[in-house]
């Protein structure tokens, strides 16, 4: 077949495909939706609630993911369904397998309890939460492994290398292993911070007295953007749980890089660079925007739009990766809604919130605060820049990412400001 440069270019300008449809998010958001009407009509606003809110957030997106784009027959599954094999053709790798994944488990568990940390404040509901759990997951792992196993292509990965090991019938696949024990690492981490932080932002939205709401602008802001943090908590949360192949929402691979996880850690508990006291805490000496703005209704009023819209960002890029979500992990990569404006659309709006909302070139101390304020959100969207370098780095070894970040470069409305505004032109 003859080449045809102008097809070659028409298909170069072509946005990659998502791995994920934009239909799964708004099936999730529907339920959240569902569920916050139900809870604030009856006044339900526990921690129990904020549970049922993950629940009526992550059905429907299985539903959709299953019935509707039918993920579970993407050849990125690694699953055959017209295989027939015995149960005693993969029974012997299913058990090293289960037995793979049980140490990874109790280590984790041992990791728990042992660090007083998950032990106190909102930590120790995540802990309540896990060890209820724990039970379940534990049992239910052993059907679930001899089904999928009869129909993976290749049943043989991290878990199984790491039981072959233990129990001394294979040599160390010390790649495989690494890459389970770091897969296994990012959900264990982030799940306990993501449930430590799901009952108190849902129990304020639904505790608010919407007539005060209504009647106060800068209180309407902050429910909303409250709102706002309610979806991205919950589709964040779901996304740690719901790593499993037949959705099609597995981990590819866990981030390899020391400088990615280094990157990523600080931004979190117990490592937080910049909580309160901590070496990167730009707030001393600041106050939030109401406080600037007060007795300006009209700029309390746009100032709020602003920090809403940016609130909406974030929250949407979360939203867009369906059952997906994960920090440090390769899932699929994204191109549809504000992925298809820039790669980092969640760094971009948190930072830009951040800055809109602590105005920290304005200090209730002296120029010294101010400047000092300042030059402390800067690092911090520094450290931001560089856990977005990381993730390229990780992911730029998929050519799918590869694709995606070239169509970016030319034709993202983002890249192609901050590449006009460096003076570089378009790549």
């Amino acid at each position: 077949m003859l080449h045809d440069p102008a097809l070659a270019r028409a298909a170069q300008e072509q946005r990659p495909p998502s791995a994920v449809s934009s239909g799964v998010g708004f099936a999730g958001l529907a339920g959240v939706l569902l569920w916050i009407g139900i809870a604030r009509w009856f006044g339900m606003d526990g921690p129990y609630s904020a549970l049922m809110n993950l629940a009526f957030c992550g059905l429907p997106m299985v539903a959709w993911s299953v019935f509707v784009d039918k993920v579970h027959r993407s050849p990125s599954t690694g699953i055959d369904w017209s295989l027939k094999r015995d149960w005693r053709e993969t029974f012997d790798v299913s058990l090293t397998k289960l037995s793979g994944l049980w140490v990874t488990w109790v280590g984790i568990a041992i990791v728990y309890g042992t660090l007083r940390f998950y032990w106190q404040g909102n930590y120790a509901f995540s802990m309540l939460v896990l060890g209820y759990a724990a039970p379940f997951v534990f049992l239910g792992a052993i059907p679930y492994i001899f089904w999928i196993d009869r129909k993976l292509i290749e049943p043989k990965d991290g878990a199984h290398a790491l039981g072959a090991w233990l129990m001394n019938s294979a040599p160390a696949d010390w790649p495989a292993i690494n890459a389970h024990l770091r897969a296994w690492a990012v959900k264990g981490f982030f799940l306990a911070f993501m449930l430590a932080i799901v009952p108190p932002g849902f129990g304020d939205f639904i505790r608010a007295d919407w007539r005060a709401v209504l009647a106060d602008p800068v209180k309407l802001a902050n429910w909303l953007i409250t709102f706002m943090f309610v979806i991205d908590v919950a589709f964040a949360t779901v996304g740690y749980v719901l790593t499993l192949r037949p959705l099609d929402s597995h981990i590819r691979s866990a981030n390899p890089y020391a400088a990615g996880w280094t990157a990523a850690l600080i931004c979190y508990p117990p490592f937080v660079l910049m909580g309160p006291g901590a070496p990167l805490d730009y707030h001393p000496g600041t106050a939030d925007w109401t406080h600037w703005l007060a007795g300006q209704p009209v700029l309390l009023a746009l100032n709020g739009v602003l920090l809403v819209a940016l609130t909406g960002i974030y929250a949407w890029a979360t939203l867009a990766f369906g059952l997906r979500f994960s920090n440090l992990t390769h899932r699929g990569v994204l191109t549809h809604g504000p992925y298809a404006w820039s790669r980092h659309p969640a760094y971009l709006s948190k930072n830009l919130f951040w800055w809109c909302s602590t105005l920290p070139f304005l200090s209730t101390g002296n120029m010294v605060d101010a400047a000092r304020a300042t030059i402390l959100m800067a690092v911090v969207a520094g450290i931001y820049y560089w856990r977005a370098r990381t993730e390229e780095a990780h992911l730029g070894q998929d050519p799918a990412y590869q694709a995606y970040s070239q169509w970016m470069a030319r034709h993202g409305p983002v890249p192609r400001f901050f590449a006009w505004l460096s003076g570089r032109g378009t790549a």
